[in-house]
């Protein structure tokens, strides 16, 4: 990719970087560990980001 991005995908970029966080404590908590991970959780090996 590109060192110089237009500014739509940078956006999109950091929104998908923000997304693949894990589920927060409280819920795992709360499943008692059933849910581990969050649905739109992502690696950026495996799963690309639309450009």
């Amino acid at each position: 990719m590109a060192r110089n991005k237009p500014l739509p995908l940078k956006r999109r970029l950091g929104r998908a970087h923000k997304r693949t966080r894990r589920a927060p404590v409280w819920v795992m908590a709360k499943t008692m560990g059933g849910v581990r991970m969050s649905v739109k959780r992502r690696s950026w090996r495996r799963q690309r980001v639309k450009p």
